[in-house]
């Protein structure tokens, strides 16, 4: 009958989306309680590594002068960390850290990319276990090329005493300690979780709460169309910030790296 009105239960569709979205079932059927590591975001980790060395060695398998497609975008890959990251921050001397840097960009850069592509949608950066181990990497780094360089009292000495009065220095020390050897690997990993677990929940209220809008009542179509056209939109703004947080991420590893080789803070 046209214009009849039909109501669906809710408790079958998948909305609202929470945390638990994020706690996928293992991909592996046999021996569920020794391979429940090997998921969905573990999987995508994989591929992502896999791409990243195949697309280099075979970009500069064979390199040209006149650089073919996949030869010129892997240089201007590196070229855009060095030259406009590496060496404007670092200066010439710290050109030997773009390897690392560029291939960090690059990993961040495709692991975000995942969570807009169709049939994946979702990030392994938005599991804060990645991010905290690439935060923890950047900061063994930046403390690591600081003690090299001044020897390991005078550096923390450079970290932490900063030039001031004697009689404010019992305060600033901590504060000093605390943002350079606390908050800084905390606030690296949360920054780029919170963003792409954000989005991703984000997109997923819009895309199911359309369907839900739909299921529950008819007269909500227009209304489940318009949830939809925001996921569209929306996906186009995540994939802005897909780039933002890989540069945002290699930028302040790079921040933290001339702070410890400053002669001082």
């Amino acid at each position: 009958m046209s214009g009849q009105v039909i109501a669906l239960p809710l408790a079958d569709v998948p909305f609202p989306p929470g945390v638990e979205d994020f706690y996928l079932p293992s991909l592996i059927p046999w021996g569920a309680h020794e391979s429940y590591w090997f998921t969905k975001i573990t999987a995508l980790v994989w591929v992502t590594t896999a791409i990243l060395i195949l697309f280099f060695v075979l970009s500069y398998r064979n390199p040209k002068m006149v650089p073919r497609k996949a030869q010129w975008l892997a240089e201007s890959t590196y070229g855009f960390v060095r030259n406009n990251i590496v060496v404007d921050m670092l200066g010439h001397t710290g050109v030997r850290f773009a390897p690392y840097l560029t291939t960090l960009f690059c990993f961040i850069f495709l692991n975000n990319l995942w969570g807009i592509v169709p049939g994946v949608q979702l990030s392994p950066n938005s599991h804060i276990a990645f991010p905290t181990v690439l935060a923890l990497i950047s900061y063994v780094l930046f403390n690591w090329i600081g003690i090299k360089k001044f020897g390991f009292a005078r550096y923390f000495k450079n970290a932490l005493v900063p030039p001031a009065p004697l009689f404010i220095l019992p305060i600033l020390i901590p504060i000093e300690f605390v943002s350079t050897f606390l908050f800084r690997p905390f606030t690296l990993a949360l920054r780029l979780f919170a963003n792409m677990f954000a989005g991703h929940l984000i997109l997923l209220v819009f895309t199911l709460g359309g369907f839900a809008m739909l299921n529950a009542n008819l007269w909500l179509a227009p209304v489940s169309v318009l949830s939809w056209l925001m996921t569209i939109a929306l996906t186009f703004l995540e994939a802005l910030i897909v780039v933002l947080q890989a540069y945002v991420f290699v930028v302040l590893t790079t921040s933290y790296m001339q702070g410890a080789l400053a002669e001082e803070h």
